[in-house]
């Protein structure tokens, strides 16, 4: 879990997880114990920097976490689970598939590496290939431009929270900026964008990734709801350049200039796109 990440979330209705887990959900929600959504990335963050930091460090916990986020629509309960420890894993074995081996070795010591790349093969033996579905994906100083085609500039909901005097704005608690819409709407959006990429660019837009957003949301119950986090990029952000930010319009916009033939448009939006999310993909090399 790092700090400066952003999340693409799915939160399915109750009635679509099976008994007895959905039992364990609904007494969930009704627990007064459970971390709330203002301070659940933190705790998040602090549970991954615990085992991070521990000797010898811990790169999955040994136990699935039991906790998810929540939310309310019309006293409906939709839930997505963190699943800490299947993104650990598949997070570790991208991680231990780029990385040269004297470096992975200095990262996390081959025993441990090679015990929980152990793990993950028992697990997925165990537990079937629709086991490997998560409800959360998550990107490091940046936001990809396909995770904004399944929203709507007008789903936009931002707070830019309050600093005390004399406090750098950026670190003011209560920073959020998110987008929720349903899950109806979000795939409609992505096989129009779809739709567009491939009639006008080719094989482009497979490096747009917009089909794998797509057929990751056909995994899910058709009246989920689906959520952009940007998470702790608002710490990196000033109030001015959260309030200036347009993503997912601007997007749309680059995408109706391509599809009427606005090319110029459509240029000059998906540009301002790509380098807001550049200038801020460079701060990773700057730390």
């Amino acid at each position: 879990m790092l700090p400066y990440a952003a999340y693409l979330r799915v939160y399915e209705p109750l009635t679509a997880f099976a008994e007895p887990e959905r039992k364990v959900w609904a007494d969930y929600a009704d627990s007064r114990d459970r971390p709330r959504r203002a301070n659940a990335l933190n705790a998040e963050h602090g549970e991954s920097v615990m085992r991070l930091l521990g000797m010898p460090p811990q790169p999955v916990p040994a136990q699935e976490s039991p906790n998810a986020y929540l939310r309310r629509v019309e006293d409906r309960l939709y839930v997505c689970p963190w699943q800490s420890r299947l993104r650990s894993w598949l997070a570790f074995s991208r991680l231990r598939g780029a990385t040269p081996v004297k470096l992975m070795d200095r990262l996390v010591p081959k025993a441990i590496a090679d015990q929980v790349a152990d793990d993950f093969d028992r697990y997925k033996r165990q537990a079937g290939s629709s086991a490997l579905r998560t409800h959360i994906r998550t990107t490091a100083w940046h936001v990809p431009p396909s995770w904004f085609v399944p929203f709507d500039g007008n789903e936009r909901w931002l707070v830019l929270g309050s600093a005390n005097p004399g406090q750098d704005v950026t670190t003011a608690t209560g920073r959020n900026l998110i987008y929720v819409t349903s899950m109806a709407q979000a795939r409609r959006r992505a096989a129009k964008a779809l739709n567009v990429l491939r009639r006008h660019l080719g094989d482009v837009s497979a490096n747009f990734d917009v089909e794998d957003v797509a057929r990751w949301l056909e995994e899910f119950h058709p009246h989920s709801l689906v959520e952009l986090d940007y998470g702790g990029l608002v710490h990196l952000m000033d109030d001015d350049a959260l309030q200036a930010d347009q993503s997912v319009a601007e997007l749309s916009a680059a995408l109706t200039g391509l599809d009427t033939g606005q090319e110029e448009l459509a240029y000059a939006m998906y540009q301002r796109v790509i380098l807001r999310w550049k200038s801020m993909q460079q701060l990773e090399s700057a730390n």
